[in-house]
């Protein structure tokens, strides 16, 4: 069973990480309890909208590209070949046809 919350914890953890930043740092600039977040980054407790957009906005990281990343990582979870946001190429042929023609 595919967990959202452990991904969104893995997503953050791998983002504060790639910005160098401790638990604590994040944690302090969120104004989140540190034992909290950490909680949160093992998929333990479930992260509200409004604490997930503070995390972000600590990790200095949109929450859409947060979002984005933990939909990615359900897609191959899921064993999707293509994610759901690729224009089947049909539809790009079509349109590219209408735009010749204008």
């Amino acid at each position: 069973m595919i967990l959202v919350r452990q991904e969104i914890g893995d997503v953050l953890r791998d983002f504060r990480l790639q910005k160098g930043r401790t638990l604590r740092q994040v944690a302090s600039k969120a104004s989140v309890a540190l034992g909290y977040l950490s909680e949160v980054e093992r998929g333990q407790k479930e992260a509200s909208s409004e604490i997930l957009a503070s995390v972000a906005d600590a990790l200095d990281v949109p929450i859409s590209i947060i979002m984005r990343e933990v939909s990615d990582r359900i897609s191959v979870l899921e064993g999707m070949r293509g994610f759901p946001d690729i224009l089947p190429d049909d539809l790009v042929a079509s349109i590219d046809a209408e735009l010749v023609t204008h």
